[in-house]
Order: C-alpha cells, then sequence, then structure tokens
C-alpha cells in the first residue's frame, strides 16, 4: 500500500497561515476552545463540500469565467476586510461580552465558498493529484482527505489559540495578539488579487 502524495501537499497548504488559521486562533483566545468548536466544524465541512465541488469541475468554470472570478474576489477581499475590522476592534480580552461570539457552523461552512487560499488549494489539488477517477470518486476523494485533514488543523491552531489566552494576562498583550491577527487577516484580503 502506498502513500497518496495529496494528503501531504493538503496537509501543507491547509497548515500554513491563511484566514482560518487567523480566525480560529484567534476566536480560540478569545472566547475559548469549547466554544470555538462549531467553527471548527464548520470550516472542515465548509472545506471538504468546496475541495469536492473542485473534483465535479467547478474551479476550471471559475478559471474559465474572468468576470464572476474578479466578483468573487472582490467578495472575498470585502468579507475578509469586515472581518479583520471586528478582530481588530476586539481588545477587551478573552472574556468577550456582549454581541461578541464565534463563528456558527454554517457561518464557517459559507466562508469557505468565499475563501481564497481554499479555493486555490482545491483546485490546485485536483488538476496536480488527480488519479483518473471519474468525477463523483474524484470529488469523494477530495473532499475526505480535504475534511478529515483540516479538521485536525482547525483543532490544533484552535488550541493553540486557547493556550495563548492563558499566556495573555495583561490587557497590552491582549491588544497586540489582536492587531497582530487582525493585520494578517487584512494581509490576505490583498493576497487575494495576487
Amino acid at each position: 500500500m502506498s502513500f497518496d502524495p495529496l494528503y501531504a501537499f493538503v496537509f501543507a497548504g491547509l497548515f500554513s497561515p491563511g484566514p482560518n488559521v487567523i480566525l480560529l486562533t484567534a476566536s480560540g483566545a478569545r472566547f475559548g476552545f469549547k466554544r470555538t468548536l462549531p467553527h471548527v466544524l464548520g470550516v472542515a465541512a465548509g472545506v471538504g463540500i468546496t475541495s469536492a465541488l473542485t473534483g465535479f469541475g467547478v474551479g476550471a468554470l471559475l478559471l474559465a469565467q474572468p468576470a464572476l472570478t474578479f466578483t468573487l474576489k472582490c467578495l472575498a477581499a470585502a468579507w475578509i476586510l469586515w472581518m479583520s475590522w471586528k478582530l481588530f476592534r476586539s481588545t477587551r480580552g478573552p472574556q468577550a461580552q456582549g454581541r461578541d461570539r464565534p463563528f456558527t457552523f454554517i457561518e464557517a461552512v459559507l466562508f469557505q465558498w468565499v475563501n481564497p487560499k481554499i479555493w486555490v488549494i482545491a483546485m490546485a489539488a485536483s488538476s496536480g493529484y488527480s488519479i483518473g477517477l471519474p468525477p463523483v470518486h474524484e470529488a469523494l476523494r477530495l473532499g475526505s482527505a480535504f475534511s478529515g485533514i483540516n479538521l485536525f488543523v482547525c483543532l490544533f491552531w484552535t488550541f493553540a489559540g486557547s493556550l495563548l489566552a492563558v499566556l495573555m494576562t495583561r490587557p497590552a498583550w491582549w491588544r497586540g495578539f489582536m492587531t497582530v491577527m487582525a493585520l494578517a487577516l487584512a494581509g490576505s484580503a490583498v493576497m487575494v488579487f495576487l
């Protein structure tokens, strides 16, 4: 039995910092591990759905329609910048109050539709690591690989964020952390157009 190189590619692509990693780390720090679990599960499900769609050729359709691709990039950048602004404003500390809350499962799933990093990794995996299966089987292969691997990646970053909250005992440290997370997220909005 041989190792499928798709798994190593997916792990490297999903583990590296991007919008999901930044948001989950910040959510783990702000709301704790347990309250962030719906966000984690939504990301894993949404990434699986998005990558499965590339197995059916949706990624190729997007590449063939430049106007649609540009519209999706603008929507993605706007949503990412909005989330960055919300992170920047959340300098009250890990015990968030009021209307502040982590992403819901559905919000996390829907975010993957405009998450440019996921589309890029899924399209690269679909074109570079296809093994010639029928589209339905290829979609299942991609979706299960992305969901399964990403679940563990998301759990890792959420747990890391919850540990950081324990270390940040001073308000200035908390503000600095949230500012760095917000700026990193805003930077990923710019990357949409590269």
